[in-house]
């Protein structure tokens, strides 16, 4: 095996077929094919089955997606141990994260990182369960994992980033009805929306509210996180969210509160051991500037009385403002 034929392989995969791939990599599609061919013939397994005009990964192709992927980046960490990569002029990062957890805070990271290195490429995996993050890790499909703690670290290394807040959701035009803060205990009876039963966030959820002598009285239970304000903003019931999702809760009519005491969610990162590539040191740095830019501005606003969802809200119209500033000035430049 070679590296080109590592990345012919990956791109036929990543493009769903070769003609997509050879476009993509500006080589001819026989020559692509040749390739795809010779590395079946040098490993004595088939790695796609022609069906059709179209290819399928094989079990053995699937097997070496992974691998491949991991043997990518470690020859792209070597050479850029030998040249300047402070410029990232290129380069991609592969993340597995939990459903929630890729639309609050991964989203924002990977926005922001984007900004200001636009030539660097993201894939993210989304997961609604911990092993499967794991698994993408450890086999190398993936980079990076973002969980939430506690973290499993066998045979990975694992590193706390961030702690992230929690709030009730509830519908538009209830205001009188709950208090700010809301208690737990206050939960009692209470119809929720939540993801299914079993998935990390879920369990959290539940394990918070009953040790507070709360029994979730799950109302609706629906597979898709991305279902669950939807549903609470049209009246299905209430939900307990991270804070930057209660925000946006806020935009439609949404009814926030935090929550007493307060339910916060450590969580962290998980790689394989050894040297990362230059862009995910980057991208973890630029991830915890970001944070605690975020947290330092919520903790001033709140030393001046101000409820946590309101400096949120505060603090994030302005990190809007800037962003909205940011791409005017590049779009006349």
């Amino acid at each position: 095996m070679d590296m080109r034929q590592m990345e012919y392989f990956l791109a036929v995969v990543d493009c769903g077929g070769v003609t997509r791939a050879a476009a993509q990599l500006r080589v001819a599609q026989p020559s692509l094919s040749q390739a795809v061919r010779k590395l079946e013939k040098d490993l004595g397994v088939e790695l796609f089955h022609r069906v059709g005009r179209g290819l399928v990964l094989s079990p053995a192709g699937e097997a070496l997606v992974g691998p491949a992927r991991s043997i990518l980046r470690e020859v792209e960490s070597a050479e850029n141990a030998v040249r300047d990569v402070g410029a990232m002029r290129g380069g991609r990062i592969d993340i597995a994260s939990l459903s929630d957890l890729s639309s609050d805070p991964l989203s924002v990271w990977v926005a922001k990182f984007r900004r200001q290195y636009p030539d660097v490429r993201f894939h993210i995996e989304e997961r609604d369960e911990t092993a499967d993050i794991v698994t993408l890790v450890r086999s190398g499909a993936c980079e990076l994992g973002i969980l939430a703690l506690p973290l499993p670290t066998e045979d990975l290394v694992g590193e706390e980033l961030i702690d992230q807040q929690l709030v009730l959701v509830c519908p538009p035009g209830t205001d009188a009805r709950w208090p700010d803060p809301v208690p737990i205990e206050a939960l009692t009876r209470v119809p929720f929306v939540m993801g299914e039963k079993g998935t990390a966030t879920r369990d959290f959820i539940d394990r918070s509210l009953r040790r507070r002598g709360v029994e979730p009285d799950v109302a609706v239970e629906v597979r898709q996180r991305g279902a669950v304000l939807p549903i609470v903003l049209a009246g299905g019931g209430v939900s307990i969210v991270a804070l930057r999702s209660g925000l946006d809760a806020m935009l439609r009519g949404g009814v926030v509160r935090e929550l007493s005491p307060r339910l916060t969610r450590r969580m962290g990162v998980i790689r394989r051991p050894g040297r990362m590539t230059q862009a995910s040191t980057e991208f973890l740095a630029c991830a915890r500037a970001s944070f605690e830019e975020f947290a330092t501005s919520i903790a001033a606003l709140m030393s001046s009385g101000v409820s946590l969802v309101e400096a949120a809200k505060l603090t994030r119209a302005e990190f809007d403002r800037r962003i909205r500033d940011d791409n005017a000035r590049a779009t006349n430049s």
